[in-house]
């Protein structure tokens, strides 16, 4: 792709509305934490002119200035958005923070994509949960290439690190995943590591040299070429093997020379297919120079091999009830069809939505139909809402720059849109559609807060609220058990960025507590009591006396009241009086404080005033025979049992076992699945997983996942249960 290289186009790197979807490029940077993303994002800016020689935009700051928190916690925290412009095409980057607790972003980020760049650092290699977004992106025919950075780090080696890439990468067909090119050295310093001084294309066989900050074009020396046959040689293999053109293979085999045209075009379109994955190098620019190596070579890769708009498939999408619709991918005269992929609140301009648009053009100042469904779960009620689109703007750095239209393929920023989410659709107001949401991981950390003070009391509910509309990774429990506000996150780093932004967006205090289960009680064995009231200080007195028998039933039962009262010892008036005041105080627990349930209580006998007794009488009568069974009996302490399943690699299996069994785990079975994994699944109590999303990712270096959902309650250890009674005494 180096014979199309066009000069530095300086101003023209600012990006603008597109007028066709043809001239677009969504592409999304995967990778993991402190692999050069962001760095390499600024390089691509410069290049393209839209940045200054410092790294500058026009109107102060960097391209990669965006949220206060990211610059104290120096790392990305949530997706951002760098249109550039590059030979008449607008490539709208979208950075991705490459941090486990952060999936939620990198998620949107691909959504909103139609290709990906897989950024991989020369000295840390290939991680496995970047494996894992590789094998997501091919289950879906994600084109996809991949950058090697940090080639300045000593003993950085980009052909060990291509060939690290195709065993990780092409599984399938390591011949898939090969260099577009070579990188120069210049001479060894005093540390025997020779810099990477410029780049060798393998098909035009013409040398770039960045050494002076400027990309320099040139022939090699005949010494030169036989260092890059056998790299050129198999690449042209891989691209030939890969044409739509079946004889292409046989006549190269025959001896026939290929022209360059021919192997760039075909090159090309298997990049676009996601067929073939280039590996290139890139370096940032150094001071003063206006061209990162391999920056170039990049954007051309960018806009001539990644797909435009129109061959993404449009996501499914119904109408409100449910009709499926038939909508043509990226027709900027069709109906108005927009996801909401990012919200954000600004100081100044309020909440600003990122949204890419599927189908149809939204304009400034009209009004859509703002439609979220499916995220319930989430503490996301379903809404269908109209609402008036504010200003659209594309983001750089911390400005918004205004444009007039987003047509179809294209991705904006939408102010002002008070109602709509994260996962929402927008669409026409007389024709309302609904796209179907991206796959979100489930929050699995529990985080419980308290307002720190009654100032702060008023505000929280509200901070919550923003909090949770803008990240629909963040799951809100208002815990109805322990009465504990309960914001679930996808691990220590994503709770921190919400306690932060609430006390610096929101204004919110709060303090972190231990979290709590919700334990039950329930009777061992068969118990009997003896409720009486009795009470006489002039005037209406109080009389009620009750006999109950208390027996334990199956899981799950509930509480289950029997009247067997003979005689009208207890009037049947006041039977309902003393079913009352035992459920009450089965509510309250009658051991620990915790509630409860599977027993059924039998009203045997008890006696009444015609004068004293009362309703009132009678349910503080049922409450105290309930409390003098149980002082009769013992009682257990059941805790929630919960259904884990761990997606792991083979590596691991053994180490999850035996640390699901230290947890009081039974591991039920374990089943085999394709790449390499294992699925074990297992019985934990819930006492003993409250920070397993933490410990998992350490105990699989990222590369396993979980999921849980409650299966029962069981009766807890006796010498867990004795530390948990204790504790009530101590607090009541």
């Amino acid at each position: 792709m180096g014979d199309k290289v066009k000069e530095h186009p300086g101003a023209a790197g600012r990006a603008r509305a597109a007028d066709h979807p043809a001239s677009v490029r969504n592409v999304v940077l995967v990778g993991h934490s402190g692999s050069g993303k962001t760095t390499l994002v600024e390089a691509l800016a410069l290049t393209a002119g839209a940045v200054n020689r410092a790294g500058r935009v026009e109107d102060g700051g960097t391209v990669s200035d965006y949220d206060d928190i990211e610059h104290r916690q120096q790392r990305s925290v949530q997706l951002s958005l760098v249109p550039v412009e590059w030979n008449g095409i607008k490539i709208n980057i979208l950075d991705t923070p490459g941090y486990a607790d952060f999936v939620g972003e990198l998620r949107a980020g691909l959504r909103a994509a139609d290709a990906a760049l897989f950024v991989v650092s020369a000295s840390d290699g290939v991680d496995g949960s970047t494996r894992m977004v590789w094998e997501e992106c091919a289950a879906v025919g994600m084109p996809r290439a991949i950058v090697v950075t940090h080639l300045e780090a000593a003993r950085a080696d980009f052909q060990e690190m291509t060939r690290v890439c195709a065993e990780a990468f092409g599984a399938d067909d390591p011949d898939a995943v090969l260099p577009l090119y070579l990188p120069l050295y210049g001479p060894q310093g005093p540390d025997g590591h020779a810099p990477v001084t410029g780049l060798v294309g393998l098909l035009t066989q013409k040398l770039f040299d960045y050494s002076t900050g400027e990309r320099k074009e040139s022939e090699p020396g005949p010494d030169q070429l036989p260092d890059i046959e056998d790299a050129r040689n198999r690449l042209i293999e891989g691209i030939i093997s890969e044409s739509e053109d079946e004889t292409l293979m046989d006549r190269y085999l025959g001896g026939e020379q290929i022209d360059l045209k021919t192997l760039i075009e075909d090159l090309e379109r298997a990049v676009a297919r996601g067929a073939f994955f280039p590996v290139l190098a890139a370096a940032p620019a150094a001071d003063g120079a206006r061209q990162g190596l391999g920056t170039v070579e990049l954007l051309e890769l960018v806009t001539g091999g990644f797909p435009t708009p129109f061959e993404h498939p449009t996501p499914e999408v119904t109408t409100l009830d449910g009709t499926p619709r038939d909508i043509k991918p990226c027709d900027t005269g069709g109906p108005l069809v927009a996801e909401v992929v990012k919200t954000a609140s600004d100081p100044y301009v309020g909440r600003v939505s990122l949204v890419r648009v599927f189908s149809g053009t939204l304009r400034p100042d009209e009004t859509v139909h703002v439609s979220g469904h499916g995220l319930a779960d989430r503490g996301h009620e379903d809404h269908d809402v109209d609402e008036k689109i504010g200003a659209l703007s594309t983001p750089f750095g911390k400005q918004q720059r205004p444009v007039t239209h987003v047509i179809a393929g294209d991705l904006a920023c939408v102010a002002k849109l008070g109602r709509a989410e994260t996962g929402d659709t927008l669409s026409g107001r007389d024709d309302p559609l609904l796209m179907e949401p991206w796959e979100m991981p489930d929050p699995l950390l529990p985080l419980a807060i308290e307002a720190h003070s009654k100032a702060d009391e008023d505000k929280l509910s509200q901070g919550l609220a923003r909090l949770v509309a803008e990240d629909p990774t963040m799951r809100l429990e208002q815990n109805q058990d322990t009465h504990q506000v309960v914001l679930w996150c996808l691990g220590e780093a994503h709770a921190d960025v919400a306690l932060e932004r609430l006390r610096s967006r929101y204004g919110v205090q709060v303090d972190v507590v231990p979290h709590k289960v919700s334990l039950r009680e329930t009777f061992a064995g068969k118990s009997a009591g003896r409720g009486r009231h009795v009470k006489q200080s002039g005037g209406h007195g109080q009389f009620a006396i009750c006999e109950i028998e208390v027996e334990p039933l199956p899981g799950g039962s509930g509480i289950e009241f029997v009247d067997k009262v003979v005689g009208g010892a207890v009037p049947r008036q006041f039977i309902p009086s003393v079913e009352k005041g035992i459920r009450a105080q089965a509510v309250k627990g009658v051991a620990a404080g915790y509630q409860l349930v599977d027993v059924r209580v039998t009203l045997l006998d008890g006696k009444a005033h015609s004068v004293d007794s009362s309703d009132a009488a009678f349910q503080t009568a049922g409450a105290l025979a309930l409390r003098e069974a149980a002082a009769d009996a013992k009682i257990h302490l059941l805790e929630p049992v919960a259904e884990v399943s761990v997606l792991v690699g083979d590596d691991y299996v053994g180490a999850v076992m035996s640390d699901l069994s230290g947890r009081r785990g039974r591991v039920l079975g374990t089943e085999q699945t394709s790449g390499g994994r294992t699925l074990v699944k297992a019985e934990v109590p819930e006492f003993e997983i409250g920070r397993y999303a933490v410990d998992l990712r350490s105990l699989s270096h990222g590369t396993a996942r979980f999921s849980r959902s409650y299966a029962r309650h069981e009766p807890m250890p006796p010498q867990i249960a004795e530390k948990i009674r204790e504790q009530a005494k101590d607090t009541s």
